[in-house]
């Protein structure tokens, strides 16, 4: 074992320590047994106090430093390499959006100070607002929730709401495909409603045959995402709108597939009614490690009533308001109105861009995707040949090396590979539509040489599982960590070192 993989723990040494600092004047253990003034020894109750003392790494400082910056430097994300996750759209966080949100008259503001104090803030909510509304097709926004499955929820709050105001209780089921983000079908399930699958068709897309006995009126709507998990353009997403809008269910868009659709067609204008977005996929702001993030939920103006309050209003002499509670909205489902510094870097990600550009963002990552999949067509079995969006799907390897006893390279050995030539694994086994799915998003932010390198890689790779699947089944070579057994680190986790 490498010095810098050891724990934290594992450097400690009896008596060592990284600080120097002042007796505590203020205790009465230290004052024999006087309690002085400011003395914090008696402030929790007996109960609440430790018996002894926590038991921690003794380190010295150099130790510390040297091990928490190996640790950051082992670290993988957007700014440090190739990041092709399907469905996740991990594109660059421009730094122009941090330097915005963190300027001092933004970053510092608190969600209590009186309007007078905040217009500003409350200017950019309700640009954001048009802006979004402009881009998809909705009439309004809320921004109170603080993730997309958060948004999700929060949308299918409004759909039962919309049909609880029209007094039409029997809608308790939801409609949700086979490829479906799997979020769809627990948000569904969390907000009270039955699911329904439909099945796809031979082309990966939603079958309207498969539709057309499920609708009743039962149906309180359907979600979708489009383009689908596969890449794919629902190409009869007009009659499915019209066929769900005849049974009295509305149309819930997953923004989650937004990216490749900047500036190129909007949900509403595919008859969504409504949505929600990523801002972290589609508008470029920080993904992942638990948050803040935010997924606004957009809805067409006949739910617009609908909508979680508080929202920002703009009043005749230009000033801005926050309404706060509805009857008709379906409540609130964040303690304020979301993570503002968050929708500020989105905000500031829109402005950069301007309209033009946005258009050209949805159009680069379609072009990136498909070139990457002509690419690698011919070493990479690829199940539906049809021109993709802003990602696509292989089903494993054409040529994975099994002869007589030696088994073949799998989708989780390709995957463990890439780490080896510094490129993160794309999302593998997901959708479940395929055994052996490998499902690629370069997004748009990636240049060719770098799509050229990780197609050349993955060219490699393939040579390597047709050559030798065993050198694959043993990788990665060179991470600190190489196959842990991922099924009993998440069912069985050990989050302490000693056991008292």
């Amino acid at each position: 074992m490498k010095y810098y993989d050891k724990l934290i723990f594992e450097l400690s040494k009896k008596g060592r320590t990284g600080f120097s600092l002042p007796e505590n004047e203020f205790c009465a253990s230290r004052n024999g047994g006087v309690k002085p003034a400011g003395c914090l020894c008696k402030a929790l109750p007996d109960n609440l106090r430790r018996s002894s003392d926590l038991r921690l790494p003794e380190v010295g400082e150099v130790d510390v430093v040297r091990h928490y910056t190996n640790l950051s430097q082992m670290n993988f994300g957007v700014d440090t390499g190739f990041y092709p996750l399907g469905s996740c759209t991990m594109k660059y966080n421009p730094k122009i959006n941090e330097e915005v949100a963190s300027m001092p008259g933004l970053a510092a503001l608190h969600p209590l100070q009186p309007e007078s104090t905040v217009q500003g803030a409350l200017e950019v909510y309700y640009n954001m607002e048009k802006a979004l509304a402009a881009i998809t097709g909705m009439s309004g926004f809320t921004f109170n929730p603080c993730a997309g499955a958060h948004g999700e929820l929060t949308g299918l709050m409004i759909m039962r709401k919309y049909h609880l105001l029209r007094g039409d209780l029997k809608r308790n089921k939801v409609i949700v495909p086979d490829s479906a983000h799997g979020t769809n079908p627990a948000s569904a399930a969390v907000c009270g409603l039955d699911v329904v699958v439909v099945k796809s068709n031979a082309d990966g897309l939603v079958d309207v045959a498969d539709l057309k006995p499920l609708l009743g009126d039962d149906i309180a709507g359907i979600m979708m995402t489009n383009p689908n998990t596969l890449g794919l353009f629902e190409r009869e997403i007009g009659e499915i709108a019209k066929l769900v809008h005849e049974c009295g269910g509305l149309l819930y868009y997953d923004g989650a597939n937004m990216n490749p659709l900047l500036g190129v067609v909007r949900p509403g204008d595919m008859g969504f009614d409504i949505m929600h977005l990523n801002l972290h996929k589609t508008f470029s702001t920080p993904h992942g490690g638990g948050g803040p993030g935010a997924g606004p939920v957009g809805v067409a103006a006949r739910l617009e009533h609908c909508l979680p309050c508080p929202r920002v209003i703009r009043e005749e002499d230009g000033t801005f308001t926050v309404l706060h509670g509805s009857e008709e909205s379906a409540g609130y489902v964040s303690g304020f109105m979301g993570n503002f510094g968050i929708i500020l870097r989105a905000y500031a990600y829109i402005l950069s861009l301007g309209h033009q550009n946005l258009l050209l963002a949805g159009k680069y990552a379609t072009i990136s995707a498909n070139y990457i999949k002509e690419s690698l067509k011919d070493c990479y079995k690829l199940p539906i040949p049809s021109i993709c969006k802003h990602e696509f799907v292989f089903d494993g390897l054409i040529n994975d090396g099994a002869h007589d006893d030696v088994p073949g390279a799998t989708t989780l050995d390709v995957a463990k590979r890439l780490l080896d030539f510094g490129f993160h694994a794309p999302t593998i086994y997901f959708p479940l539509l395929f055994h052996q799915t490998i499902m690629i998003e370069p997004t748009e932010t990636e240049s060719k040489e770098t799509i050229d390198s990780f197609i050349e890689v993955m060219r490699k790779i393939a040579a390597e599982a047709a050559e030798d699947p065993m050198l694959l089944k043993a990788a990665p070579h060179n991470a600190p960590i190489s196959r842990p057994d991922e099924t009993r680190a998440a069912r069985q986790p050990i989050l302490k070192y000693w056991d008292a």
